[in-house]
């Protein structure tokens, strides 16, 4: 029996602990204070701890005049409720700000830094576009220049040939024109050779004819 009684008298105290800490919140010290903290809810108890202006504590156990906390350092004890405020001190606050402060100076800096470098990347970057830009146009002007001249040497090609071929017609012709002339002057010489000859015939069989001719009167 006695066993049992111990028994739920621990649960019991158990139960009252965890469902205090369950129900814990945070408050703060008041400003411009230095709280004693004490073992028990008493000026006659001692005093464990000091809490100071903005420091942070966990509840406990609430009370009129005196609430147990929990400090940062894991100190417990009890204190003086009207010490107590639910939101941190205009001091806690401004330090808190200074510190937010700080860090958007930093980042600001950082930024700046960062937007200064970018600039002067960007101040590189549109002087090579500039000079890509030159170096388009001049290989755009060769291309062009290349272009015309090919167009040209195409031209030119198609007349050289078209001029090629007209010699060589020519030249054919010229050819034949030469073999028919040879034959035509081979063939006059023929006919003046034969025509000579003929003459020459003729000639001398008059002649022939006529010295017979005188022949026989005489031998009558």
């Amino acid at each position: 029996m006695k066993m049992q009684l111990k028994r739920l008298v621990l649960i019991g105290i158990c139960l009252t602990f965890f469902s205090a800490a369950g129900f814990a919140e945070n408050m703060y010290i008041s400003d411009k204070l230095k709280v004693t903290v004490r073992r028990g809810a008493s000026t006659e108890y001692k005093i464990v701890a000091m809490a100071e202006s903005g420091d942070r504590v966990e509840i406990l156990e609430a009370g009129k005049e005196w609430t147990l906390v929990r400090l940062k350092n894991g100190v417990e004890g009890y204190l003086t409720t009207r010490y107590l405020v639910a939101n941190p001190t205009h001091a806690l606050r401004l330090a808190q700000l200074q510190v937010k402060q700080k860090a958007l100076t930093q980042q600001a800096a950082a930024l700046l830094e960062e937007n200064t470098k970018l600039r002067e990347e960007n101040k590189q970057l549109n002087s090579s576009l500039i000079g890509t830009e030159k170096s388009l146009k001049k290989l755009d002007a060769d291309y062009q220049e290349l272009k015309t001249g090919s167009a040209e040497f195409l031209t030119l090609k198609s007349k050289y040939k078209k001029v090629s071929e007209q010699l060589a017609e020519q030249s054919k012709k010229a050819d034949k024109l030469d073999k028919d002339l040879s034959k035509v002057e081979l063939n006059q010489y023929i006919k003046w050779f034969l025509a000579g000859s003929g003459v020459l015939l003729v000639g001398f069989i008059v002649g022939f004819s006529a010295r017979r001719g005188r022949r026989r009167p005489s031998l009558l």
